[in-house]
């Protein structure tokens, strides 16, 4: 698999995120650098644009990202 398209601007993958190394490394490697179509701020960012992402939303969090598409569509 490639690495994400928005690798090079996501906070996730860039450490702009308070997150637990051990997992958040477990997360970049399933979602950032392997399927990334199920990541929820993948798919905030494609299906209702990136300035509705939220900085501290994870790439496992489906139903959050379910709920911000639902409220912006």
């Amino acid at each position: 698999m490639a690495d994400c398209e928005h690798i090079t601007n996501c906070a996730f993958f860039n450490d702009k995120m308070n997150e637990k190394v051990g997992l958040a490394s477990l997360y970049k490697k399933k979602y950032c650098q392997g399927d990334n179509s199920n990541c929820a701020r993948y798919l905030v960012s494609k299906t209702v644009g990136s300035e509705y992402l939220p900085s501290g939303l994870f790439p496992n969090q489906h139903q959050k990202a379910e709920e911000i598409i639902e409220d912006h569509n």
